[in-house]
């Protein structure tokens, strides 16, 4: 059976979201277990558990982006830069993944889909996200 690391997962996930966010800005209809399976050729739970726990938080990560995106606002970025910033806090908040591997891998996706001033702009959002964290502790 194929093994996928998690950085291959996490490009799968930015994926599956980077759909559903186009699917729900077109008022599209579709399931979220056909969107996975679309992308997904070996069942991952890895995989599942971020897109379900992104879905399910999605208002709490859009306003937790909002909080740090100096004068903008989440929803202004594209697609594929929600992707990333929802599945990069939602990691960074809701799983035991090391929060410097989140924060890297958030910003080696957006180094390769995003442009260099969003890149910088995801790593500035994860890093007070980070940092409160670290305060809070």
């Amino acid at each position: 059976m194929e093994q996928l690391n998690r950085s291959e997962a996490r490009k799968i996930i930015m994926t599956i979201l980077y759909q559903i966010i186009v699917y729900e800005k077109n008022k599209m209809i579709y399931d979220v277990e056909e969107v996975i399976k679309e992308n997904l050729k070996v069942d991952n739970e890895f995989v599942k558990d971020i897109v379900y726990g992104v879905l399910t938080y999605q208002n709490d990560l859009d306003s937790i982006a909002n909080k740090y995106l100096n004068n903008w606002t989440i929803d202004r970025l594209g697609n594929t830069d929600i992707a990333i910033l929802r599945m990069s806090i939602y990691e960074l908040l809701y799983t035991k993944t090391p929060n410097i591997v989140a924060i890297n891998e958030a910003i080696e996706l957006a180094k390769t889909y995003s442009d260099e001033s969003v890149t910088k702009m995801i790593n500035a959002v994860l890093d007070k996200i980070y940092h409160e964290m670290i305060d809070h502790e």
